[in-house]
């Protein structure tokens, strides 16, 4: 372009757009629309400054992106393509494009899948489209393809999705930062610095080590203070019952009191990238106004929780309990209350770290080390710290219930003598 454009930004101080290409999609409809879609879902039901966007994250991961070629090209590594630049830049700002209201929260009852539609909205009649094809007419695929971790080049792939990329090194900065809490912390700077083309592949200069245990264990500690909150988990459930009670009414031919036209394409499977446009979070909570005030007492109870943060409560509990599950569940419906929507079994995971093993269904991308002999090496195999944490799934187990609800009909009693 004739003059850079800068973004002022809270995490990496400013974001530079040197392609006109960048700023056109920036500008385009559909990514605009980020702006009015939640990066953490209900987490502001928990920490009341996460009201960041997707498109502020969408923006970061395309500058950490840029920062990692810059340096690239900078240094002169004859191992980078510098071909790849501009398709690496580009599948850094689209990567989410996709994504729907309230995060991840509703993709399984709606049936719904932000990866698809961030290919619909790349290869569909779109602004985004229009302007990826004025690159040339491959363009938009071969975007979805780094998108899909499907790129020939398995650097780009590398840039964008694996155990250290761009994303990852947004999000918890950015969260963190939003949530006001520490544990996101990390020294990007250093990890930029240490980062290397070799191979074909995105490797660590082995003296950068200990910045990458950091921020391993950044994500750790992101993930169970922040991500799995119970609260924001209560958050999330409740969002997906009033999904799914929503689902089950207009299958029985319910006649609500307000129904947008889009949401019943959506619930009849017919959603197109028209509607899916329209779908963001003011849309849905004008809806849940309206749905407060259904003649269905479920619905309307449930939307007015989430609307008003009277979330369920919780307690821990063990999976495996089989006799006591199918006792809570009898109790339920021995009061009245339907388990279905009022009474949840939540189970959130996560590795922290992971490598590849021959026979797993899904390919880890591990995280190399670049000795001075040009040799690399698994980061576990040389990490005490990465390798007590490699392969192991942390899994945590609640049960959420309305206590209020167990409250108002003097059964709360009970039921804490039935899950002790």
């Amino acid at each position: 372009m004739d003059e850079e454009k800068v973004f002022k930004d809270p995490v990496h101080q400013y974001i530079y757009v040197q392609d006109r290409l960048i700023w056109n999609l920036i500008d385009t409809k559909e990514f605009q629309r980020l702006r009015r879609i939640r990066q953490l879902g209900t987490t502001y039901f928990t920490f009341h400054g996460a009201e960041h966007s997707r498109f502020s994250h969408s923006l970061g991961v395309y500058e950490i992106t840029r920062k990692i070629i810059s340096r690239f090209e900078r240094n002169q590594y004859i191992e980078w393509p510098k071909e790849e630049r501009l398709i690496s830049l580009v599948a850094a700002l689209l990567h989410d494009v996709g994504h729907g209201p309230f995060s991840h929260s509703i993709e399984k009852v709606l049936n719904t899948n932000h990866e698809e539609w961030s290919k619909s909205l790349i290869l569909g009649e779109t602004e985004i489209n229009s302007f990826l094809r004025q690159i040339d007419s491959t363009f938009p695929s071969r975007v979805v393809d780094v998108i899909n971790k499907k790129y020939e080049k398995p650097i780009v792939m590398d840039l964008i999705s694996s155990q250290l990329d761009a994303d990852r090194m947004d999000y918890l900065l950015r969260d963190a930062y939003y949530t006001g809490v520490n544990y996101g912390f990390y020294d990007l700077e250093r990890i930029l610095r240490v980062l290397r083309p070799y191979q074909g592949r995105l490797v660590v200069k082995e003296s950068g080590m200990h910045s990458v245990e950091d921020y391993l264990m950044s994500r750790y500690q992101m993930y169970w203070q922040v991500y799995f909150h119970p609260v924001t988990r209560s958050g999330e459930i409740l969002l997906r019952k009033i999904f799914l009670r929503a689902k089950n009414l207009f299958e029985e031919g319910y006649t609500f009191s307000t129904l947008f036209p889009p949401i019943v394409r959506l619930f009849q499977g017919q959603l197109h990238v028209d509607d899916y446009l329209i779908l963001d979070e003011p849309m849905f909570f004008t809806l849940f106004y309206f749905w407060s005030q259904e003649k269905d007492q479920i619905l309307a109870d449930l939307t007015e929780r989430f609307l008003h943060r009277r979330l369920f409560q919780y307690i821990d509990f063990n999976p495996n309990d089989q006799s006591k599950l199918e006792a809570i569940l009898e109790f339920f419906h021995k009061n009245n209350i339907d388990p279905t929507y009022y009474l949840e079994l939540d189970s959130p995971s996560d590795l922290s770290y992971d490598i590849y093993r021959p026979g797993d269904k899904k390919e880890m991308s591990p995280i190399y080390l670049l000795n001075r002999q040009g040799e690399t090496i698994e980061i576990s195999t040389k990490s005490d710290i990465i390798a007590v944490i490699t392969g192991k799934r942390k899994t945590e187990h609640k049960i959420f219930f309305p206590e209020d609800l167990l409250k108002e009909k003097s059964i709360l009693s009970q039921f804490q003598l039935l899950t002790r």
